[in-house]
C-alpha cells in the first residue's frame, strides 16, 4: 500500500519560512518523481515544485522560483519543500505527489500517487 504523508504545514507569517516534508512507503522511491501541489480556495491544483529522480534536476513554477526550493532524501524516502519570502497568495493545501519514472510533470493526470494534503496559510 503506497501511502504519502505531508507535514510541517500551518500558519507563518508573510515574508518568513516553512519547510514542508513528504514522507513516502510502499513504493520503490528512487524509481518515481515526487512533487508537489498546492490548491487554493476556488482554483484548480497546480504544481510548482518538481525533482528528477534520476539526475536531481529541479523544476519550479513561476509563482514561486527564486523562493521555493525542493530536496529529497532517498535514504530516508522523504520530499522537502523549503518555502521562503512567503506571501499571502501561497495560502494553500498543499499536496506532495509521485509520478513512476524520471521526468517531471505538472500535469495532475500524470500523477500516480497523492498525499492527503496540508494546510499552508500565510498571514499576518
Amino acid at each position: 500500500q503506497v501511502q504519502l504523508v505531508e507535514s510541517g504545514g500551518g500558519l507563518v507569517q508573510p515574508g518568513g519560512s516553512l519547510r514542508l516534508s513528504c514522507v513516502a512507503s510502499g513504493l520503490d522511491f528512487n524509481s518515481h518523481t515526487i512533487g508537489w501541489f498546492r490548491q487554493a480556495p476556488g482554483k484548480e491544483r497546480e504544481g510548482n515544485s518538481c525533482m528528477s529522480s534520476r539526475d536531481g534536476s529541479t523544476y519550479f513554477a513561476e509563482s514561486v522560483r527564486g523562493r521555493f526550493t525542493i530536496s529529497r532524501d532517498n535514504a530516508k524516502m522523504t520530499v522537502y519543500l523549503q518555502m521562503n519570502s512567503v506571501r499571502p497568495e501561497d495560502t494553500a493545501v498543499y499536496y506532495c505527489a509521485a509520478k513512476y519514472g524520471s521526468v517531471c510533470s505538472f500535469r495532475r493526470s500524470s500523477q500516480d500517487y497523492w498525499g492527503q494534503g496540508i494546510q499552508v496559510t500565510v498571514s499576518s
